[in-house]
């Protein structure tokens, strides 16, 4: 597992790391936690130095540390429509020593992208809620729907609230299920060219149950299925590629 624990805060919080320990992150004992899937997320974006980022739907800031740990230069914006997930991304980005460049704020895509975000941002990344309303999960505490799993708004509209808040030229990178592929290449096809697609096996010879998907707003280049990447060796250990991304920090398909 590449989110390793290290110690723990109190009841409620773990403290936790991530990339063999290169990034610290505090997060909640319980409920949704970070995951491979932000690690590989952060893995498949090549920055550009002093680059702009937003994390939609940053939660407690998996993806945006571990760019941050990768790209020293580069500025990052997280939002979240739960004020405690940005709260404690605030905390995440003190107990890294990154506040000169990374920041957050509450906010929902359900209202639009407006000044303080369109245009303005040269990537903006996201790990969107997977399951679709008429699977909802509900593990909230409340009993309700937890909007870091299920979608509160349609992917459709995740997307569209991400692209208008790319420069022109900006690019989008997105980690979603395999079996949703069809439906999110519809959406970026209609905005977006340059599209990679990088599937995620669990093992040889496993069916993908992850893609990560990168594109360029309003390029018309072709798109491309990269190679991908194998998690696990048969006897359940990372393989050598996995252990590379996930661990030692390379990026996604290097070489």
């Amino acid at each position: 597992m590449t989110v390793s624990p290290s110690s723990k805060q109190n009841a409620d919080v773990t403290q936790d790391s991530l990339l063999g320990g290169q990034v610290s992150i505090r997060q909640p004992a319980q409920g949704y936690r970070v995951s491979l899937d932000a690690v590989l997320l952060a893995a498949c974006v090549p920055l550009e130095e002093r680059a702009s980022v937003l994390d939609v739907g940053c939660g407690h800031g998996g993806a945006t540390l571990c760019l941050a740990w990768r790209k020293p230069q580069a500025r990052f914006h997280g939002i979240d429509v739960r004020p405690d997930a940005v709260a404690q991304f605030s905390e995440n980005v003190i107990l890294n020593a990154w506040q000169d460049r990374m920041t957050a704020s509450v906010a929902d895509v359900a209202d639009g992208a407006g000044p303080d975000y369109a245009g303005r941002f040269d990537w903006v990344i996201s790990n969107p809620p997977y399951l679709p309303v008429e699977r909802m999960d509900r593990r909230a505490s409340d009993g309700g729907i937890d909007p870091a799993t299920t979608e509160t708004v349609p992917l459709r509209a995740w997307v569209i609230f991400m692209m208008a808040c790319l420069r022109k030229g900006g690019r989008v990178a997105v980690v979603h299920r395999a079996d949703r592929i069809e439906e999110l290449l519809a959406i970026l096809a209609e905005y977006c060219g340059a599209i990679e697609v990088f599937p995620i096996w669990p093992k040889a010879g496993a069916p993908a149950k992850r893609v990560v998907v990168t594109a360029r707003k309003g390029d018309r280049s072709p798109s491309k299925i990269q190679s991908g990447l194998v998690l696990h060796d048969e006897n359940g250990d990372f393989t050598p590629a996995a252990h590379a991304v996930l661990v030692d920090g390379a990026p996604l398909n290097a070489g």
